[in-house]
């Protein structure tokens, strides 16, 4: 019985507490949908100043709908068709907001562009667009576009020009390069049987094994070939210096100044050979260049004034000389007139015991003289026909001049002369060097010094070093010290 009573009264107690939740929930909604409508009349009365004007604007804009309906009606009724409005009246929708009130058009926001009125000398009818039919297709107009391509070919006229001037390049390329060859060539063949009489060795190309005899090809114009295994010679050079026929540009050049095909001997003659002396000939252009560019010319020899009488050789020729006496015993009949004949191919022919190369330019930073030695220089033209067997006589002068290299001799006045000269070469070369001599010799000094306390240093034997340290400041002192000359003065 108890517990019965306990679970009733607990029910019991349930329900009053939701009854009571209930009417509080309720008695809230109440009071908040009062406060709103307040709320809603005050901002109505305190902050709507416009609502006469909205009136009287409502009114109006219905007096004007009630108009127009009923004209459509009367000339629906006169006429007796119907016909479709061509305005439509704005609507109006009044609007309460919580901030504002006032009347809102439904209208596009476009709509003032469509005004005539709006804008001054516009004209609706050219802007208006045709409507477009969804159903149709669109004329498209494709404008007449030249292709890029055309077929006038006067406009490449510039390409043109350049494919031309490549194709001229290629082909005088190969066209040049192949004449230089065959006639470096030309000239091995036309030689090789008096070479081979001569050397015992043609063409060595500096290998153990003389694998190509014969020309060795340096570029497309300069083709050298080295001989040996002779008497009175080292060895001989003989380099075929060719127009650059291979180079279209240097071929034009050449049209201004004419170029000829040349080669080039040069015999390192054996020490002891010949005799000391310098000499020369060839024709004057070239005697004036070679002057200026080699040393031991500018150094020992002087050019010969009127050679055409002294010495006979022909009008054109030039002779650089150092002793007389050497020059008239190689200018002897048959070289005078192997010069006459061939005038045309010669070029230059030099002689010298001092030869040391092309003057150099910085020869005060040289502190020991260049080495020297015995040599026979010839330069020869090469015919312009290919007419190799015409110039073959002119090796055999070659070989003529070293066997008489081999057997000449000064006399003791011209030999002394050639000493003096030599040795006032060299007095000049000491004199031009003497500062940069004693600068180095003053170097090597200091370091010398510099050597020797390192070395005491390192011992780490203070009285070597202390007796060291004297020295250095006695030879200082004497160093510094005035210098002082005694005169000897006699006693009366």
């Amino acid at each position: 019985m108890t517990l019965n009573y306990v679970i009733f009264w607990t029910i019991c107690i349930i329900k009053c507490d939701l009854c009571l939740h209930f009417c509080c929930w309720r008695c809230l909604c109440v009071c908040q949908l009062n406060s709103a409508n307040v709320n809603i009349n005050s901002e109505d009365e305190t902050d709507n100043d416009f609502a006469e004007f909205d009136d009287d604007f409502v009114e109006a804009s219905y007096d004007t709908e009630t108009a127009e309906n009923a004209d459509s009606s009367r000339g629906a009724g006169g006429d007796g068709y119907s016909r479709e409005r061509q305005e439509q009246p704005k609507k109006l929708i009044v609007s309460n907001d919580d901030e504002e009130d006032g009347l809102v058009e439904n209208d596009d926001e476009f709509e003032h562009f469509q005004d005539e009125e709006e804008f001054e000398g516009y004209d609706a009818g050219d802007t208006m667009e045709p409507p477009i039919d969804q159903k149709t297709e669109p004329k498209l107009k494709i404008p007449n576009i030249p292709l890029h391509f055309r077929t006038h070919w006067d406009s490449y006229w510039m390409e043109m020009l350049m494919v031309a001037g490549l194709l001229a390049y290629f082909a005088n390329f190969f066209a040049g390069k192949t004449k230089n060859a065959r006639l470096a060539q030309l000239w091995f063949s036309t030689h090789k049987a008096l070479l081979d009489e001569n050397f015992a060795l043609v063409g060595d190309d500096g290998k153990v094994e003389n694998e190509n005899p014969g020309l060795i090809k340096e570029s497309e114009s300069l083709y050298t070939l080295w001989c040996s295994g002779r008497t009175c010679c080292e060895g001989m050079l003989v380099e075929l210096k060719m127009i650059k026929r291979q180079d279209l540009v240097s071929l034009v050049a050449g049209l201004m100044r004419p170029q000829l095909d040349q080669v080039h001997i040069k015999i390192e003659l054996t020490r002891g050979l010949m005799d000391t002396f310098v000499f020369a000939v060839g024709s004057k252009k070239t005697i004036t260049k070679i002057f200026k560019e080699y040393t031991d010319l500018t150094k020992f020899c002087s050019l010969v004034a009127k050679p055409e009488d002294r010495y006979n050789v022909p009008s054109g020729f030039g002779v650089l000389s150092e002793i007389p006496e050497a020059t008239s015993a190689i200018l002897e009949s048959r070289v005078i007139t192997a010069l006459n004949k061939y005038q045309s191919y010669i070029d230059y022919l030099h002689i010298s015991d001092q030869f040391s190369g092309q003057v150099q330019q910085e020869e005060g930073n040289t502190l020991k003289q260049p080495e020297t030695r015995p040599v026979l220089l010839a330069g020869f033209n090469l015919p312009k026909h290919a007419e190799m067997e015409t110039i073959k006589p002119l090796l055999l002068l070659i070989f003529y001049l070293m066997e008489r290299l081999k057997i000449y001799r000064m006399s003791k006045e011209a030999k002394a002369k050639a000493d003096k000269n030599r040795l006032r070469v060299e007095e000049e070369f000491l004199k031009s060097t003497h500062a940069a001599r004693a600068e180095a010799a003053a170097q090597r000094r200091e370091d010398k010094r510099k050597q020797e306390k390192e070395r005491v240093l390192a011992e780490e034997d203070p009285e070597k070093q202390r007796r060291w340290e004297l020295k250095e400041q006695k030879r200082q002192a004497k160093k510094n010290a005035p210098k002082m000359k005694r005169l000897a003065v006699k006693s009366l």
